[in-house]
C-alpha cells in the first residue's frame, strides 16, 4: 500500500476512492466500474502533474526521505552483478550503515560504497538510519584504497542525513575518519562518480561524493545541515524547516547551477518510489554516461580534474 506524504493527501483520497471502486467490482463480478475507475485514474494522474510540476524545497526533502524511495541496496542488486560484499575497517568493527564491495557494471570491474538506511524497523536499527559510524568511513577508504590499487572505477550511492553524532562516534574520531575519506576520495587516480540517491547530509556525504562527477536524482536533496536542524539554530524553532529549505538552496536543480552537481537523473513522476525499475534504468544511463566521461584519462588527469570541480564550486550561479 503506497504511503503517501503530507501535501499528496487529495491525491489519496482519488486513488482511493478508485481502488474502492475495483475492490466492489472484485467483490461482484456483475458490478461495472471500469469508466467510473478511468475517469478517477485521469484525475489522479492530472492532480500527480500539478504537484510534482513544481514542487518546494521542503516538498522535495520530504520526497527525498520517502520510506518507499530506492535505497543503496535496491540499487546494487539491480545495477551491479557479481557484487561481493567486503565487510570491516579492519581497526574496530563493521559499519551496517554502510556497505561496499567488488562487482561488475555492464561487465566492467568496480568498487561500489554507499549508504544503506534500511526498508524496515529492524533493519533501520541494524544501519542507524543510513548515518556512518567512523568505522563506516574507514571501511571506505580501505576500499577506496584497494580500487585504487587494482584500477578499479568507484561509485558511490549518497543517501543519508549525516554521519552520527554520538558519543562513542566522536570518542573514535568521528571528523578524522570523514576527512580521511575525503582526502582518498580526492588523492586516488582512478574515476569516482557519485550519485545522490536521496538525502546528502552534510560531510556525511561529502566523505563519499568528492567525485569526478556527482549526480542527484531529481527530488533528491544534498545540504551542509537538514532543514531542521538549520532552522533551530538560526530560528530557535525547528518548524520553520520550509523557510530554511529555500535558504539552503538544496535542490538538484540550484546546485547544477553552482557546479556542485553536474548531471540531474529525471525520476518517474510522483517520486522513484512510484515505479522504481525506471528509476533504477535512469540511475544506470547517468553513471554509464558519466564513466565514459572520464573514459582514457590518466591517474593524474582524473586527480586534476576532480580537485579542479570543487575549486570551482560556486563561482557560477551566485547572482542566480
Amino acid at each position: 500500500m503506497t504511503q503517501y506524504l503530507d501535501f499528496e493527501k487529495p491525491l489519496a483520497e482519488i486513488e482511493g476512492k478508485a481502488e474502492e471502486l475495483r475492490a466492489l467490482a472484485r467483490a461482484n463480478e456483475e458490478m461495472d466500474v471500469a469508466e467510473e475507475a478511468a475517469a478517477l485514474d485521469a484525475k489522479a494522474a492530472k492532480l500527480l502533474d500539478e504537484l510534482y510540476g513544481d514542487l518546494t524545497p521542503w516538498r522535495k526533502c520530504q520526497v527525498a526521505r520517502h520510506p518507499e524511495r530506492p535505497h543503496c541496496q535496491d540499487y546494487v542488486a539491480e545495477l551491479f552483478t557479481e557484487f561481493t560484499p567486503l565487510a570491516g575497517d579492519r581497526n574496530f568493527a563493521d559499519d551496517l550503515a554502510v556497505i561496499g564491495g567488488l562487482a561488475r557494471f555492464d561487465d566492467q570491474p568496480v568498487m561500489v560504497i554507499g549508504h544503506e538506511k534500511g526498508s524496515d524497523t529492524k533493519s533501520r536499527i541494524e544501519r542507524n538510519f543510513g548515518m556512518a559510524r567512523p568505522e563506516g568511513y574507514r571501511k571506505a577508504v580501505r576500499l577506496m584504497e584497494m580500487a585504487g590499487r587494482f584500477g578499479l572505477p568507484v561509485i558511490t550511492l549518497i543517501d543519508t542525513a549525516g554521519a552520527y553524532p554520538g558519543k562513542g562516534a566522536e570518542e573514535r574520531g568521528q571528523s578524522e575518519a570523514i576527512a580521511r575519506s575525503t582526502e582518498m576520495c580526492l588523492k586516488i587516480g582512478v574515476p569516482l562518480v557519485s550519485v545522490i540517491i536521496g538525502e546528502g547530509g552534510s560531510g556525511g556525504a561529502v566523505a563519499f561524493a568528492t567525485a569526478n562527477r556527482v549526480a542527484m536524482l531529481e527530488h533528491s536533496v544534498y545540504s551542509v545541515i537538514s532543514p531542521e536542524g538549520c532552522a533551530s539554530i538560526l530560528w530557535k524553532d525547528s518548524e520553520k524547516m520550509r523557510e530554511a529549505a529555500e535558504a539552503l538552496r538544496l535542490t538538484a536543480q540550484d546546485l547544477q547551477k553552482l557546479g556542485v552537481c553536474d548531471h540531474i537523473i529525471t525520476e518517474p513522476k510522483g517520486g522513484a518510489h512510484r515505479d522504481r525499475t525506471a528509476a533504477v534504468e535512469s540511475v544506470r544511463g547517468a553513471i554509464a554516461a558519466m564513466l565514459k566521461e572520464l573514459e582514457g584519462k590518466d591517474a593524474a588527469a582524473l586527480i586534476k580534474d576532480r580537485r579542479q570541480k570543487f575549486l570551482d564550486i560556486g563561482s557560477k550561479g551566485l547572482a542566480a
